[in-house]
């Protein structure tokens, strides 16, 4: 797999889509930011005016406040054009997401990071696939903007520590496994038929969880036969970068409890499911980038050897958390294996 294209996708990608049996445009779609401090508020608004500024524009921009009384308070006040409403459910992006999802009123639901900005264009591609039956959610492109320059130590490999698209993905639409968080949609109703997002996965706060989207995505395939996740570069979102993602530590620990995540998705959906993507990442993706950054390292480039170094890190990490991850899923099931043969 290579990097997904940077500057979108041309006309001819379109023709790749499946075969068209409903107009696109017709499907009204409402649009969830969740948001959960004030610290971020400069891009809460830039994040809610680039959904309003689409061109056709969503029925409805719902901005989900997670938790934060006197976020949604000033919300309400200041952002003119958008629904505002508190989460209802348990704290965490899952549960602000699936408050949303139960308020919006249009078939189509799509998902913006409050630290994202969509690009021109972002809305009409991200929906354009549902003119296909089969299609039950769609993600977007996610393109990091830096605090200054790209870290030279962060390899593109593993873009998606701070939320971004990553070298590995297509370049052109293609079915996925799923989308990333940041940038998707899916069809409203069908999302809450299988049971919305899992709110034991996921990011509660600062605490670097993911896979709520490749979970639902997963059960979104599997409740309907031959049914699709698209990815579409088009969809183009912005995605600050704040600098606390780009230590170290940060690093790490979201390798961590990525593996951990992920060893919570292969109990639910099974090892060729819940590794899918992964396996060929490690499998081709990163021996192929380990190679190239070796070979420059060994000309006296010091960002490729820095890169070789956080890619033997961040593999390490991810493993570790997954076989961790097991191993406590594992013990839990016998814990209650146990319990259930000493009830009388």
């Amino acid at each position: 797999m290579s990097s997904a294209r940077p500057d979108g996708m041309d006309s001819s990608h379109r023709r790749q889509f499946p075969t068209v049996t409903a107009e696109p445009a017709n499907l009204g779609v409402s649009v969830v930011v969740c948001a959960y401090s004030e610290r971020r508020w400069e891009q809460i608004c830039a994040a809610v005016k680039s959904a309003l500024c689409q061109d056709p524009p969503p029925a409805e921009v719902l901005l989900v406040v997670d938790h934060n009384a006197r976020l949604a308070g000033r919300a309400r006040e200041e952002l003119a054009g958008v629904t505002v409403l508190e989460s209802d459910d348990v704290p965490g992006l899952s549960g602000a997401r699936n408050t949303g999802l139960r308020a919006a009123k249009q078939p189509i639901t799509a998902f913006l990071d409050d630290d994202a900005e969509a690009r021109p264009g972002w809305l009409a591609s991200l929906v354009e696939p549902y003119g296909s039956p089969g299609v039950v959610a769609t993600g977007g492109s996610v393109h990091p903007r830096w605090p200054e320059l790209a870290p030279r130590w962060l390899p593109p490999e593993f873009y998606w520590v701070v939320g971004c698209c990553y070298r590995g993905l297509p370049e052109s639409v293609s079915p996925v496994r799923n989308p990333i968080g940041a940038n998707m949609s899916m069809r409203t109703g069908l999302a809450l038929e299988v049971g919305a997002f899992d709110v034991s996965f996921g990011r509660v706060g600062t605490r670097p969880a993911g896979c709520e989207e490749t979970e639902l995505a997963i059960r979104l395939t599997a409740h309907k036969p031959s049914s699709t996740v698209y990815y579409v570069p088009a969809a183009a979102v912005d995605h600050d970068v704040g600098p606390e993602r780009l230590k170290v530590r940060y690093f790490l620990n979201r390798c961590w409890y990525e593996g951990l995540s992920k060893a919570s998705v292969v109990q639910m959906a099974g090892v060729s499911l819940g590794l899918e993507r992964e396996r060929r990442q490690v499998a081709v993706v990163i021996p192929m980038a380990l190679l190239s950054n070796l070979r420059r390292s060994v000309t006296g480039d010091a960002g490729a050897f820095m890169r070789v170094v956080a890619i033997l890190a961040g593999l390490a990490s991810t493993t570790g958390g997954y076989l961790f991850g097991r191993m406590r899923l594992r013990l839990h099931r016998n814990a209650l294996a146990k319990d259930e043969i000493s009830v009388p």
